[in-house]
């Protein structure tokens, strides 16, 4: 029998809806497409809620290099990590669902990490705008809005660099989405998600509701269990909560990345630890340190990170005096915007705008970054004594 849910209007009146097929699988898939939220980036991590760029739908993978498509992808998607994730969509209605599904993601996700490359999804990203009527650059600065900081272009830079990092380390997430996900389906995905590191596969049942002209969607994803989660943080070298990262492990991954950016990281530690700050490392995941200190007051002033960039922490100097008033933010940002390359706009002035650590790696950049903070420093004593 059909379940059901009602809703309560300001009346006080009850109206029944019943739960109902998605008439065709196409109309699940277009759902998805305009409504990507509907891939429940919240139940997925309730620490840090995934949010969702949409690439293209029927993306094409091959099965070996150079060669075209022999499969067809239902949608792609990339979430703010960078993290390819993958989506196959099936009605409870075709029998495929039981197990030919994971098989058919796996085939694709297995591919996909070997054959496919970052040019090519972003020639496909900006195909679908373009065809959608869409400039492809404003979708994915709107995308990355929240982060951005460092420039439009330095950030974009940055996304697609980290999509072909986690594509190439195989850190990509497979969603099997069905109006109704079966019990064997559902073992299935939580026996393989609890082996697999650092890929992902899970499911997401979007139940539909109806009365009349009035639906209602509810998302539910299958396929978490504690056991999984527990595993992959071993896998990864943590704990159950995430630790700090340590000083050495940000330099580790820092280096990895960019060499310069791990010599400069390195001198500004010094500096800020010859003043009495002490290094306290995040706890996202990827590497960060901040530089800290609580005596007379607490300060940190930016956080690096082992992704290679530096982020100002301007929206927490608003409670700090003398930086609490805009013309001393604004005469700190005029300051680092004298270093060549760095590019902080007026209107984050409030928020946490960001640049590339190897802009400071030429010794002229290094001395007006390390001037600047001699000054900002000075700046807060002189409220302080």
């Amino acid at each position: 029998m059909p379940d059901s849910i009602f809703l309560l209007n300001p009346a006080g009146q009850l109206q029944e809806l019943t739960e109902a097929p998605y008439l065709t699988e196409a109309k699940l898939q277009e759902l998805l497409a305009a409504h990507p939220d509907l891939l429940a980036g919240k139940q997925l991590d309730e620490e840090s809620p995934r949010r969702w760029l949409f690439i293209d739908r029927e993306m094409g993978v091959p099965d070996r290099a150079d060669a075209g498509s022999r499969w067809s992808l239902d949608h792609l998607f990339i979430d703010q990590d960078g993290i390819p994730t993958l989506v196959e969509v099936k009605r409870a209605t075709d029998t495929r669902i039981r197990r030919e599904v994971v098989g058919q993601v796996l085939d694709y996700a297995a591919n996909a990490a070997a054959y496919w490359t970052v040019e090519g999804i972003i020639a496909s990203f900006e195909k679908a705008c373009a065809d959608r009527g869409e400039e492809s650059d404003t979708v994915l600065n709107k995308f990355l809005g929240a982060d951005a900081g460092a420039g439009e272009e330095v950030q974009s830079a940055r996304f697609w660099e980290s999509v072909n990092t986690n594509l190439r380390a195989g850190k990509i997430r497979m969603l099997i989405v069905a109006d109704y996900i079966p019990s064997e389906l559902q073992r299935i995905i939580e026996f393989l998600n609890e082996q697999m590191s650092p890929a992902d596969i899970l499911g997401v049942a979007i139940k539909q509701f109806r009365s009349g002209e009035t639906r209602t969607l509810v998302p539910r994803v299958v396929g978490l269990t504690s056991v999984g989660a527990s595993k992959k943080v071993r896998r990864s070298g943590g704990a159950t909560t995430r630790p700090r990262w340590t000083l050495q492990e940000f330099y580790s991954e820092l280096d990895k990345t960019s060499i310069p950016a791990g010599q400069v990281a390195r001198r500004i530690v010094a500096y800020f630890e010859s003043r009495g700050f002490v290094m306290v490392g995040g706890k996202g995941k990827t590497p960060s340190i901040i530089p800290e200190i609580h005596d007379p007051l607490t300060v940190y002033p930016f956080a690096m990170a082992s992704r290679n960039w530096l982020e100002m922490y301007f929206q927490y100097y608003v409670t700090k005096p003398p930086f609490d008033q805009l013309v001393k933010r604004q005469e700190l940002m005029d300051r680092l915007n004298t270093i060549p390359g760095v590019e902080l706009p007026a209107d984050k002035i409030d928020k946490r705008p960001s640049f590339s650590l190897d802009l400071l790696a030429p010794e002229e950049s290094m001395r007006t970054f390390l001037a600047t903070f001699d000054w900002f420093l000075k700046e807060i004593q002189s409220v302080t004594n």
